[in-house]
């Protein structure tokens, strides 16, 4: 499966993006997917997970309230709505899934396991201005 990562940008504090990650050469209703994100000199993070069904999402405590991770199974595509974006929210953000992994249900343990997947998008970046 091919990811393509999409919508980043530069916004102000206060400010909303809608990510989009599109997937080509395999239908992915039957996976979970993930978002997470890096920011320069950081670890890479989990942001958010939603599974194949939309039934179980796990958020990162610090985008809890802000964020919102949805799917359009039909479309292929999944779906992260950021709004009251905050400087410490910039960071390069990458959607991902795996054939093996994804078929796991509770979205906190898949969004964990972020060096076993293997399916990446290329990542768009997010910068938030203060």
């Amino acid at each position: 499966v091919q990811l393509q990562a999409s919508g980043g940008g530069l916004v102000q504090a206060g400010g909303s993006l809608r990510l989009s990650c599109s997937a080509s050469g395999r239908t992915l209703r039957m996976n979970a997917m993930g978002w997470f994100r890096q920011a320069p000199g950081k670890e890479r993070e989990a942001v958010s997970c939603i599974s194949s069904s939309a039934d179980n999402l796990y958020y990162a405590d610090s985008v809890k309230g802000r964020f919102t991770i949805s799917r359009d199974n039909a479309a292929n595509t999944v779906y992260l709505q950021m709004n009251s974006l905050k400087p410490e929210d910039t960071a390069t953000y990458y959607c991902a899934t795996d054939p093996v992994f994804g078929i796991e249900s509770v979205m906190e343990r898949f969004c964990a396991r972020s060096n076993d997947l293997d399916a990446w998008g290329q990542g768009t970046l997010v910068t938030v201005s203060s």
